[in-house]
């Protein structure tokens, strides 16, 4: 094992110099948590490294609360003006949320507050936008002309705190704002969808259906960039798109398998099996488990609705004994695939089968 203490020796023997011994301590330090003692093939996941981290998270929940409070009485005495209330105590609390991301994220490398500075940073930005630019009269007569700024503004001011602090969960939280964004300048050309499910059936007719299919596609793709250029997992890239990829999933099968569900024919859902199928050959090409999560909600839905009693019973339980095996043999699985695959898809950038 290589410690610290041989790295600083190297660099005074000339085996390496500063720049290089930086690079090898930080790769050192993004290896450590959950990925020291990761089993050949398993795939990354770290919410937190320790309760102490978790002792900090409350904190700096108790730490919100407490200057949500505040601000609120003293706007509530000081400021009848809803926008000047919006520069003055948004600024000041990115300000507080940003000095402290450089302690506990870039200092510390804390995971599990990184993740909840990223949140409340980001529900800062678009509270603050939110009571500048929008206009409660029109949003309370269904006209949503004054929101899709303010989801814009916060998603590029979430981008820039991802850029700085390159937290992973941000990155998350950047594909739900551009989804919101698209969503909403799709309501405001079109008029509002009538209930949920008009996001993602195509038979409703409107565009939210296609708009999420095609945000889910691109944000799977950008989701196999960073998985691409990091195929062994040992940096952050690949916890951007562990998370881009729990944004995507439920994108892209929420549309495909409500729709065909919709449909409620033999055919569609022998075309909805096949779907699923094929989209768990794609997690499992891609060694994505948290891929593959997404889709067995359908499954039992789709059992659910193909059968009563009994059968649905039966195919839930054979459901529970895939997914045991799928996990007792995810590997030798996903070997035999790659090897099925054609020879122009890059499997050098994909991970290593064991």
């Amino acid at each position: 094992m290589i410690d610290r203490d041989d790295i600083r020796a190297a660099v005074s023997a000339g085996i390496l110099d500063e720049a290089q011994a930086v690079s090898l301590t930080a790769l050192a330090d993004s290896r450590q948590g959950a990925r020291t003692d990761l089993a050949p093939g398993d795939e990354p996941f770290e919410l937190f490294k320790g309760f102490n981290e978790i002792f900090i998270v409350i904190g700096l929940l108790i730490l919100a609360g407490g200057w949500i409070s505040v601000t609120a009485f003293s706007a509530a005495s000081r400021i009848t003006n809803p926008q000047q209330g919006a520069i003055t105590y948004g600024l000041s609390a990115a300000l507080i949320i940003w000095a402290l991301s450089e302690y506990f994220i870039r200092r510390r490398r804390m995971v599990a507050p990184a993740i909840c500075l990223s949140v409340l940073f980001a529900g800062n930005a678009a509270l603050a936008f939110s009571l500048y630019f929008t206009e409660p009269f029109m949003v309370a007569q269904n006209n949503f002309d004054s929101l899709p700024l303010p989801f814009i503004l916060s998603t590029i001011v979430v981008f820039l705190y991802w850029f700085r602090f390159r937290v992973p969960f941000a990155m998350a939280m950047i594909a739900v704002g551009v989804f919101a964004t698209a969503i909403l300048i799709a309501a405001v050309d079109q008029g509002s969808p009538q209930s949920i499910s008009e996001l993602f059936l195509f038979s409703a007719g409107g565009p939210f259906a296609w708009i999420t299919l095609l945000v889910g596609v691109a944000v799977f793709a950008v989701a196999m960039m960073f998985d691409m250029s990091d195929p062994h997992r040992v940096t952050r890239r690949s916890a951007n798109g562990f998370w881009l990829h729990v944004v995507a999933a439920p994108a892209l099968v929420n549309t495909v398998a409500l729709s065909l569900l919709a449909e409620g024919s033999s055919g569609a859902y022998l075309m909805l099996s096949g779907f699923l199928l094929c989209f768990a050959a794609v997690a499992i090409i891609i060694d994505r488990r948290s891929f593959l999560i997404a889709a067995i909600g359908y499954i039992v839905a789709l059992a659910g609705s193909v059968f009563d009693g009994e059968g649905a019973a039966m195919t839930v339980l054979i459901l529970g004994i895939v997914l045991l095996l799928l996990g007792a043999y995810w590997e030798k699985i996903r070997a035999r695939l790659l090897r099925l695959l054609p020879g122009f898809i890059p499997l050098d950038r994909l991970p290593p089968s064991v």
